[in-house]
């Protein structure tokens, strides 16, 4: 198992239970790989510097998780398909090449 930070957008646009429902589903893909959230940051609407697919707008989390290479390619190929996601961004921590 390693660790990962995570950083998606979500469509500032959904309904606060939308929006929730889409993380705790984002979320549940890592526990079902036997991987854990160890922590998790809302750091809610954010302006975008520049315009994304129309939208100006996201809702920004980061969670930093510890998992296998399976529950992280899920992730990726889940976040890549859901229209919800606006982006993401999954990066190895602790020195880990």
């Amino acid at each position: 198992m390693k660790k990962y930070e995570i950083m998606y957008i979500v469509n500032a646009s959904l309904e606060d239970a939308a929006r929730q429902q889409v993380m705790d589903g984002l979320h549940k893909i890592i526990t079902d790989h036997e991987g854990t959230i160890d922590k998790v940051d809302e750091w809610g609407v954010k302006e975008f510097a520049y315009e994304i697919n129309h939208m100006t707008k996201g809702y920004y989390v980061v969670i930093n998780v510890t998992a296998n290479n399976e529950g992280i390619a899920e992730f990726d190929r889940l976040a890549n398909i859901n229209n919800s996601i606006v982006r993401y961004l999954i990066i190895k921590t602790e020195g880990e090449r």
